[in-house]
């Protein structure tokens, strides 16, 4: 019976997988779908196991005091993250009120005017900006707006606007590792083992900036004579040049959802220090922008990416069909078996297997099933969970830069490219970022192993 639940549990969550992989349909579908089929098929049919259903889907968490205010106590996690999934619900409801009353856009602007609209150093500001930003809010909406603008002033400033969103899409990726809220791999791991955004600021933080360094300079070097700008007698004069005043729709509400944003990230900052969860922080974020913004909370309510709520709940229960029939146990064996149980083996092969996996497939998939798998290998090898934690939060955060569907923010930066008339192959895109994800892969592969082993 445990071998055919086994077989079961593996072959929809592999077929879940290959059609979220297809891109045929909305990665929700299958997501839900295969949800679906682990809990009639492998718990209630071959299991006969309501409970264990039940425990996939995680429910009674909900109820618990300790999720929301757990102080310094962990939050088990199995089955559903409802810590995750909140968090980012919250955050979405926040980030749509800023967008609303032209925050990002704001920013964007005020960023080109300092560096005097001069195109190398958009380049290495705006690969600053996005990966700052990451560190904060999700990398999709960093690149949601960034893209837009960095468009809006290649039309204007007569240069290539593609090199740059690479650089920008990278810079996402690579600054969203260095903290808890930043890329979704890493709120998943956080919640999973109780982590907090200081843990991950100062473990994961370091290593990604260096990273980052890399990444900037490497990118410099590539692009600085193709993003050259026309000559003077050829660009609009400077009057023309958008102002950052002009991108505010509400200067009260603009003003008003700023200083929450501000007071959001100070309490994820201080999470640890407070007691809050990141729900309830989500949940704060949420409740405070629509009431800033009650005249539009309707709007901004549908306006909610609800689809990509619903694929988290879906992987959530395909993954925990593997981790409830000892699938992902097998799995952390295994590694354990061929790295000898020696940190300084399993390192490389969690950050690389990772990051492989990651430019294959979208990131939010695979560091969800391997989330289990690290937690297992610590138990039966030995070994120190933080250490695997950080070297999978780096592996499938930078390891997504590498190809065009490796990360959700390279689906969008991508798509809006292509919306505008830039149409990025996977060719182009292989050229700037496989160089720049090897190199830093590399760089962090060496200071993990320096710092932890």
């Amino acid at each position: 019976m445990t071998a055919l639940s086994q077989i079961f549990a593996t072959a929809i969550f592999l077929a879940t997988f290959a059609a979220i992989v297809s891109g045929k349909t909305h990665r929700y579908v299958p997501a839900l779908i295969g949800a679906a089929l682990t809990i009639a098929i492998v718990f209630l049919l071959i299991m006969k196991s309501p409970d264990s259903a039940l425990n996939a889907l995680n429910f009674n968490q909900l109820r618990e005091l300790k999720f929301w205010l757990p102080g310094e106590e962990q939050i088990e996690s199995h089955g559903v993250n409802w810590q995750t999934i909140i968090f980012i619900g919250g955050m979405m409801v926040l980030v749509e009120g800023l967008s609303r009353v032209g925050f990002f856009r704001w920013l964007c602007f005020h960023v080109a005017r300092i560096v005097n609209y001069r195109v190398p150093p958009i380049l290495v500001a705006f690969m600053i900006l996005s990966g700052f930003l990451a560190m904060f809010i999700d990398s999709i909406t960093v690149l949601l707006f960034l893209a837009s603008v960095t468009i809006e002033l290649a039309r204007l400033l007569k240069f290539d606007p593609v090199p740059v969103i690479i650089a920008e899409i990278f810079a996402a990726n690579t600054g969203g590792s260095a903290t808890m809220c930043g890329d979704p791999p890493n709120i998943i791991i956080g919640t999973a083992f109780g982590y907090t955004f200081t843990d991950f600021a100062i473990n994961t933080g370091p290593i990604a900036w260096a990273g980052m360094t890399l990444s900037i300079a490497y990118f410099y070097i590539c692009t600085r004579h193709t993003l050259t700008t026309q000559p003077a007698t050829r660009l609009p004069p400077p009057n023309q040049y958008p102002k950052p005043s002009e991108a505010v729709t509400n200067r009260r509400l603009f003003w008003l959802l700023t200083a929450i944003f501000v007071f959001v990230v100070l309490l994820l900052i201080t999470h640890a220090e407070t007691g809050l969860s990141v729900a309830a922080i989500g949940i704060t974020a949420a409740i405070l922008t629509l009431l800033a913004s009650w005249k539009e909370s309707v709007l901004i309510i549908r306006r909610l990416d609800w689809r990509t709520l619903l694929f988290f709940i879906g992987l959530f229960v395909c993954v925990g069909g593997l981790e409830e029939t000892g699938v992902l146990g097998i799995l952390a064996n295994y590694i354990g078996e061929i790295s000898g149980g020696k940190l300084i083996l399993v390192i490389p092969i969690i950050l690389w297997v990772s990051a492989l996996a990651s430019a294959i497939v979208d990131n939010i998939p695979f560091a969800a099933t391997m989330v289990p798998v690290i937690s297992h290998l610590s138990h039966t090898a030995g070994l120190s969970l933080p250490t695997l934690s950080w070297s999978l939060a780096l592996g499938t955060d930078i390891g997504g830069n590498a190809t065009p569907i490796g990360a959700s923010a390279n689906v969008v930066g991508t798509a809006i490219a292509e919306r505008e008339g830039y149409t990025i192959r996977w060719g182009r895109f292989l050229k700037y970022a496989l160089p720049a994800t090897i190199l830093v892969l590399s760089l962090c592969h060496l200071l993990l192993i320096l710092r932890y082993t």
